[in-house]
């Protein structure tokens, strides 16, 4: 058997066993499917994903960084960013990408309501960085916030996003940064228009 074919029966196993574990969750009893109907049930998306509504669409926006000692003159970088619903709703993909001279980044979140941490989670990938930046959020109020920590070699950092839709089809975000538990400082800030 080749490869593929072998990947093919691995994907429709997997699938197979998801849809079991859905159907017992369901509290249904699981049935052949060789002989069953279509199934008519389909599961909602978490309500609190309706929140993340107003992420839908094709955004530019414009970074602006603060002054630092990295960057005495701060700077401004230039993007566009796009978020879809992802499977049934229960998630957001966005995809983003900036250029100018704080450096050309683009990247991938994946953001999802976890039913047994009662949070968001954020899910970050960057062409700046291996792995993932996992972020952990609320609403406070009407803001989105977000907090992670991480670290690269022996600094430690603690990040705090705060975003807003400000008004229609304008999203505000401030990033803080924290590094070696000083106190946090504006990163930068962030302003979207929807297209």
């Amino acid at each position: 058997m080749s490869k593929m074919n072998r990947g093919f029966m691995f994907a429709a196993l997997l699938i197979a066993i998801f849809a079991a574990a859905v159907s017992i969750r369901a509290g249904h009893p699981q049935k052949d499917t060789a002989t069953a109907a279509p199934a008519t049930e389909t599961v909602k998306s978490a309500p609190e994903m309706d929140r993340l509504k107003f992420y839908i669409g094709e955004w530019d926006y414009t970074e602006n960084y603060e002054k630092s000692p990295s960057y005495p003159s701060g700077g401004k970088n230039t993007g566009v960013y796009s978020s879809t619903p992802g499977p049934g709703g229960n998630s957001l993909v966005q995809h983003f990408h900036s250029q100018g001279p704080m450096g050309d980044f683009e990247g991938l979140i994946v953001m999802t309501w976890d039913p047994k941490e009662k949070a968001y989670k954020g899910y970050l990938f960057g062409n700046d960085f291996p792995g993932c930046v996992v972020e952990t959020g609320q609403f406070e109020g009407d803001t989105l916030v977000y907090r992670a920590e991480f670290s690269i070699g022996a600094m430690k950092f603690a990040i705090r996003n705060t975003t807003k839709l400000v008004a229609p089809g304008k999203i505000s975000s401030s990033e803080y940064l924290a590094a070696n538990g000083a106190p946090e400082r504006l990163l930068l800030t962030v302003e979207a228009t929807k297209k």
